[in-house]
């Protein structure tokens, strides 16, 4: 099968494509100009297609002649409101778009969206696939925005869309900060020791996501992706201890004010620096609640079975931040 991904660069995306060159797919990475391409050029699988989400001709050239698409690429921080919408809404019409032209040859279309386009779990129970979304962020919003998209083009497309939980693992720069305060033998956490959240290891992601194009699933279908398993912030921290190999001399709540005002700064600063930060007044408040879906679907209908879960996945992720140099 001829696939084209988008965000082949990030995290996520270079997992994605990594397993789909190894399953013997050909795989087409829409990349920009100024991306680091460097690991998709150690795949012989891949090539490198030149362009951006937010052109609508280079979507429809990239999208020429492919068997599928896996469009995930999408902003996680941006400068504006303004700017979230033309990467997550825009840029996703334009590559469905692109599809929707191609659909006599196009066989999948997969849409990777976010839990954070669903809702929080007030109770910390896995949420019902019938709740209402409500996400607390620009981006989920926008993922959100994206997600109605897709599935309004169900009957035109077989349309898939899957929304992972927090990811983690071997490339990830996200919980890197994580294990380096782990290695320091300090873990400040955010929020009620006790709140609840769900993970994801990365390889464990990328190989739900690549059983979309293959599954025998219906178009219009969404799935919540996870690894089965609730923890709590503090078996969070006892797993980043484990990996470590160090009991944190210090691990504490930091109190809502104090994050409540680091949000506030750091989205000043990068306001008046015309930057885009991931510290927000709203990531704060996405962080500070419970975010636990409902991923018994994916693992049905899919045949989807996590293979890593947190304790071992931390010591996979440690152990590869240290043969690379990152702690």
């Amino acid at each position: 099968m001829k696939v084209l991904v988008t965000g082949g660069t990030g995290f996520l995306g270079s997992h994605i494509a990594q397993q789909l060159g190894e399953a013997g797919h050909e795989v087409r990475a829409l990349v920009r100009k100024t991306s680091d391409t460097r690991f998709l050029r150690t795949l012989p699988a891949v090539t490198l297609f030149e362009g951006a989400v937010e052109d609508r001709e280079s979507c429809k050239a990239a999208v020429a002649e492919m068997d599928a698409v896996i469009h995930c690429a999408g902003l996680v921080k941006a400068r504006s409101a303004a700017e979230f919408r033309l990467t997550n809404v825009i840029g996703t019409q334009y590559v469905l778009d692109a599809a929707r032209e191609a659909k006599d040859s196009l066989k999948r279309f997969v849409l990777v969206s976010s839990l954070a386009a669903r809702a929080p779990s007030p109770t910390g129970d896995r949420l019902s696939p019938e709740a209402e979304a409500s996400p607390v962020t620009t981006y989920g919003r926008t993922k959100l925005e994206a997600e109605r998209a897709v599935l309004a083009c169900k009957d035109d497309l077989h349309v898939t869309v899957v929304r992972p939980t927090a990811i983690y693992g071997p490339r990830d720069r996200e919980m890197l900060q994580l294990f380096q305060y782990a290695e320091r033998r300090i873990l400040p956490f955010i929020g009620d020791p006790n709140g609840k959240l769900t993970l994801i290891y990365g390889e464990d992601c990328a190989r739900a996501i690549n059983r979309c194009l293959t599954a025998d699933i219906p178009s219009g279908r969404a799935y919540d992706l996870d690894d089965g398993q609730i923890y709590s912030r503090t078996e969070l921290a006892e797993g980043l201890e484990q990996a470590a190999g160090k009991k944190a001399l210090v691990r504490f709540p930091i109190p809502s004010p104090i994050v409540w005002t680091v949000g506030l700064v750091s989205e000043t600063y990068g306001r008046v620096a015309n930057q885009a930060v991931m510290v927000t007044r709203e990531k704060v408040d996405e962080l500070l609640q419970q975010w636990v879906g409902d991923s018994s679907a994916a693992r049905e209908e899919l045949g989807f079975e996590p293979s890593v879960l947190w304790s071992e996945g931390a010591r996979l992720t440690a152990d590869w931040y240290h043969a690379n140099g990152w702690i």
